[in-house]
C-alpha cells in the first residue's frame, strides 16, 4: 500500500485468480461473443490442446507473447520437429529489411495466428494491444483462424480494470522485458477492443487455470 493525497492506497494484484462463479460469468459472456472458450486445468494441458488445434502442414504465426513461451509452444515451434508452416522462422531469416516487412505484413493473413492478450473482462469483452499492431491485425481481421492462449489471471472486472491492468501492469513488466534483451524500452502504439467475432469458429480462447503471462 502506498499514501496518495492523505489517503491509502490498495495496488491491485494482477496476478490473483478469479472466484469459480466469476469464470463461469466471463466463459459464458465468451461464448455469447463467439470467441469460443476453452477452459484447461493447466499449461500442459493447453499446450497439448493448442497443437491438436493445428491441423499439419497449415500456416501458423505467432506475435510475441510470454504467454506462448510459458506452455513451452514458442520452444516447439523454433525447433525443425513440429509439423507447421512456422511465418515467424521466414521472417527471421529474411536480412532484407525491407522484404522482412513485407513478409511481416503477409504474416497476419496467416492460417492460424497463435498470441495471447492483456485482458479479459466479466462481460466477454477482451482487450488487446500491440506497439505496432502486428499481432493486432491478424487478430482482428487477417488470420484465417485465431487463437488466444490466456490464463485466468487476466480476467478483470469491467473495461476501465482491463485498461489499468495495460498500463500498471502488463506495460512496465514488457519495458522492462525489452530493456533486458538490449532495447530501449516499449510503448503502446495499437489498442484494440474485441467486442464480438461475427464468424462463429474463427476465434478460439483456450483458458487456462494458472497465472500466465502478463
Amino acid at each position: 500500500m502506498r499514501e496518495v493525497q492523505g489517503q491509502t492506497e490498495v495496488k491491485t494484484d494482477w496476478n490473483r485468480m478469479p472466484e469459480q462463479h466469476t469464470v463461469d460469468r466471463t466463459i459464458a459472456a465468451l461464448k455469447e461473443r463467439n470467441f469460443n472458450p476453452l477452459l484447461v486445468l493447466d499449461r500442459e494441458t493447453a499446450l497439448n490442446t493448442l497443437q491438436e488445434m493445428l491441423p499439419e502442414e497449415c500456416e501458423v504465426m505467432t506475435g510475441a507473447s510470454t504467454t506462448l513461451e510459458e506452455i513451452g509452444f514458442i520452444e516447439i515451434l523454433s525447433g525443425e520437429q513440429h509439423p507447421w508452416h512456422n511465418w515467424k522462422t521466414r521472417i527471421l531469416h529474411e536480412e532484407d529489411k525491407v522484404k522482412q516487412y513485407d513478409l511481416r505484413r503477409l504474416s497476419t493473413t496467416s492460417q492460424y495466428f497463435v498470441g495471447s492478450v492483456q485482458a479479459i473482462t466479466e462481460a466477454g469483452v477482451v482487450l488487446g494491444c500491440d506497439a505496432t499492431g502486428s499481432r493486432q491485425g491478424g487478430y482482428v481481421y487477417g488470420a484465417r483462424k485465431v487463437v488466444w492462449v490466456v490464463g485466468l489471471n487476466k480476467i478483470v472486472a469491467d473495461l476501465d480494470s482491463a485498461f489499468r491492468r495495460l498500463w500498471e501492469h502488463c506495460m512496465p513488466l514488457e519495458d522492462a522485458r525489452i530493456k533486458r534483451m538490449g532495447g530501449s524500452g516499449t510503448s503502446v502504439g495499437k489498442v484494440v477492443i474485441y467486442e464480438k467475432e461475427l464468424i462463429p469458429d474463427r476465434i478460439t480462447t483456450i483458458l487456462v487455470a494458472e497465472a500466465l503471462g502478463y
